[in-house]
């Protein structure tokens, strides 16, 4: 089982800068790379500080130029804000750029605020996002494509500079629903995925999902991959696993507020709300522990069968603390998991 960090650029006072919390996941990005992480993943999302990332592909390529190895995710990007005929060509550009490097994480949107202030309407996003994959793949793989869709109208064109993999890179479908994991398992898309708050019931129905998918279709070994998405974070002790468990509630208090809630926002910043989970139960959910705790809650992910698990270490916590956690965690707990091994030192 391999490990991923999200970079997910954090925003929660805007006196800190927008330089400085893009420094801060760069300096994650060039840490997991040199400890042995097989993935960074980025975020998209616009007009909120909270998932604060409106150009993933301009970041993955400046990742790549910082690092050597790790793969670089998009987590995710949301087809329907872009325009397929443009966003394709940055697509080849940033695997180019990232030097094959790039796994292409794809979705509808999530956050009604942001989708509706781009004129989607919240019920449009899940056909837009159909046809917009459709577009995209079609100009990825064929020269002189034409169109005549719902959303999408337009006469032959092609793409340039056309992909140097072929369909470009590889995409990985967001989607939580067990049936439509299946169904995008089987069209050949690796599937990221989230048990929402530690729902075992829903996880062990995910895994299932994927799992006979990849059995009817008779996948090979790494054609297809799971990968699972938690909030973690590496604690000493009980009264630091208190600490963070507390400033995760504060978090989800935003969280809460742009992705079920009313998606309150004023001047680019989302107001914090009660979080809907009492803290004693975000605790027990949440990958907030010791290394030894680390290592016995990823332990049933493992004998599962997933792939690789992203680690959202990045909720309003001080940058050293993070920094400390990816440390402790490529230390303590990945060895128990992987054979990836940290660069030598130059």
């Amino acid at each position: 089982m391999e490990f991923s960090i999200q970079l997910s650029a954090d925003y929660p006072d805007k006196d800190y800068g927008g330089d400085r919390v893009y420094k801060d996941m760069l300096d994650q990005a060039v840490l997991a790379d040199r400890l042995g992480f097989d993935a960074v993943s980025v975020t998209e999302h616009h007009l909120v500080n909270c998932l604060m990332m409106p150009a993933p592909l301009t970041f993955a390529v400046k990742i790549a130029a910082m690092t050597s190895r790790i793969k670089i995710m998009t987590s995710i990007v949301v087809l329907p804000l872009h325009d397929m005929r443009s966003y394709a060509g940055e697509v080849v550009v940033a695997d180019i750029l990232t030097e094959g490097r790039l796994l292409l994480g794809i979705g509808r949107g999530a956050f009604k605020y942001e989708m509706e202030r781009f004129g989607v309407p919240m019920e449009e996003t899940q056909d837009r996002f159909n046809e917009s994959l459709d577009v995209l793949q079609a100009l990825l793989t064929r020269e002189e494509v034409s169109w005549d869709g719902t959303y999408y109208k337009f006469e032959p064109l092609t793409v340039m500079p056309r992909p140097t993999r072929p369909g470009g890179p590889p995409m990985m479908m967001a989607v939580m629903n067990p049936d439509g994991i299946y169904h995008c398992t089987r069209k050949g898309f690796h599937i990221q995925t989230t048990p929402l708050s530690g729902n075992h019931q829903l996880l062990l129905d995910q895994v299932s999902a994927f799992n006979r998918a990849k059995q009817d279709m008779n996948a090979a070994p790494g054609d297809v991959t799971l990968t699972l998405s938690r909030v973690a974070h590496i604690a000493r002790d009980q009264a630091d696993k208190e600490r963070k468990i507390a400033a995760a509630h504060k978090y989800y208090g935003r969280f809460d507020n742009i992705f079920l809630g009313p998606g309150t926002v004023s001047g680019g910043m989302i107001e914090e709300i009660e979080c809907r989970t009492p803290v004693d139960e975000l605790g027990d959910s949440l990958l907030i522990c010791t290394a030894d705790e680390m290592r016995d809650k990823l332990a049933p992910y493992a004998e599962l069968g997933i792939d690789r698990v992203i680690l959202n270490v990045n909720f309003g916590l001080d940058p050293a603390d993070t920094l400390e956690t990816i440390a402790s965690f490529a230390e303590e707990v990945m060895p128990h998991f992987t054979t990836r091994q940290p660069q030598a030192a130059e």
